[in-house]
């Protein structure tokens, strides 16, 4: 990338850590101030109801002003964060742009015809306001479809143009309401699709049912988008740590070998990408529970990513870096370095590609990564000009990863910060 997010080592404010007293009953779902946590996520959400009112209103005021309406939002590019060195984490800017109605014609004041875009801001924004009024929630799919209608015109017939084509138009557009109201998508009443499982020794209350994560066969324990304590609760838990697995089908192999069972540990997967359900799971287990994090992954470009937005936070969602973030999160594989030291013949690794090279780059470029140790990897990887999947270990045996490989790098302590 052209530019790198800023540097920060500016101290943050104080926080005051989690106590027992302040632990959420899995049977009452109270606080020791006796307030529920479905009583207090009303408040949030009651609050989040105010802010796009008041957002409303100041649309409404411009309007009535005969001044061109804008909506304010917060930009949720890379110029606009900065890394805090001291946190750890990858932290949102100041920096706003605006969002006109009367921009039609071009290049505005370096903000582009807009017209459209505040439109569907404004779209979702009263979806989002019905939905906390009913105290409904549904998914991002489902508001999608619900927004895939014609524009009315001032007649108030339809219009050939729909306000959402596809669901990659509306999708940005949800985080651009949240950063905007400043509140969390499932305080607007909106949630993903569940994506990713766990497994291992945990009991907890999913909705009001309590579940064994010992005995949840081949498939795990399918992790919800929201996972807030409302939802999820800690009942009982005798892992000594998270081991986060890039990819489902490597997920498996470890549940199969009971990798938990014998190393006492809890095992989740995020099918690629983590989704947020996934990122704050792994984050209030480290945070409430003092579980050590393990992030296990391609030796790739995409795999050091995954990585760093488990540890750091990513930037397009930099504004909830601080309730998904774990800076302590440990990279233990796979390393550009581990084919020597596990003997894999040279005809497995594959050749990176172009894409590859030049995302390698980049991200050898971001703040995060100036450590001696991640500047060697990453350049390893380069000089080799190959990547390592996961799966490359089947190469020794099926088991190789589960019985020798990341036993062996534990033990060792061969990890990266």
């Amino acid at each position: 990338m052209a530019k790198s997010a800023r540097k920060t080592t500016k101290k943050p404010a104080s926080r005051k850590p989690a106590t027992n007293g302040k632990a959420t009953s899995a049977k009452t779902g109270r606080s020791a101030s006796g307030k529920s946590s479905a009583a207090r996520r009303k408040v949030d959400r009651v609050a989040a109801g105010r802010r796009i009112t008041d957002m409303a209103s100041s649309i409404a005021g411009l309007v009535d002003g005969e001044s061109d309406p804008f909506i304010e939002i917060p930009s949720r590019t890379l110029s606009n964060v900065q890394f805090n060195e001291k946190r750890g984490i990858i932290e949102l800017l100041d920096g706003k742009q605006k969002r006109f109605f009367f921009s039609l014609l071009g290049r505005r004041k370096g903000e582009g015809s807009q017209a459209k875009k505040f439109m569907q801001t404004v779209r979702v924004a009263e979806v989002c306001k019905r939905l906390i009024d009913a105290t409904d929630s549904t998914s991002i799919r489902d508001l999608f479809y619900n927004l895939k209608m014609p524009i009315k015109t001032l007649d108030g017939k339809p219009a050939k143009e729909l306000i959402f084509n596809e669901q990659a138009e509306s999708d940005p557009v949800i985080e651009d309401v949240e950063v905007t109201v400043n509140a969390l998508r499932e305080e607007l009443g909106v949630h993903a699709e569940p994506k990713g499982a766990m497994v291992g020794p945990m009991t907890i209350v999913d909705d009001g049912d309590t579940i064994d994560l010992t005995t949840m066969g081949s498939g795990g324990w399918q992790v919800p988008s929201i996972v807030e304590p409302k939802v999820i609760q800690f009942k009982k838990c005798s892992a000594k740590f998270i081991l986060l697995i890039e990819k489902g089908a490597v997920w498996q192999r470890f549940n199969k070998d009971r990798f938990w069972q014998k190393h006492k540990c809890m095992i989740i997967h995020g099918g690629g990408q983590p989704p947020r359900g996934v990122r704050r799971l792994c984050y209030r287990m480290h945070a409430e529970l003092k579980l050590p994090l393990y992030v296990l992954v391609d030796n790739d470009p995409w795999g050091y990513y995954i990585y760093s937005v488990i540890k750091q936070g990513s930037i397009n969602l930099a504004f909830e870096s601080q309730r998904m973030a774990i800076p302590a999160a440990r990279f233990v594989g796979m390393s550009s370095f581990d084919a020597m030291e596990f003997d894999i013949p040279a005809h497995v690794p594959m050749p990176l590609t172009d894409e590859d090279r030049r995302r390698a780059r980049e991200i050898r470029n971001y703040p995060w990564f100036q450590s001696r140790a991640w500047q060697r990897e990453i350049k390893r990887m380069e000089s080799l000009g190959v990547k390592l999947e996961l799966e490359a270990l089947s190469n020794k045996h099926f088991s190789f990863i589960t019985e020798e490989y990341l036993p062996r790098k534990l033990k060792s302590r061969k990890w990266l910060d």
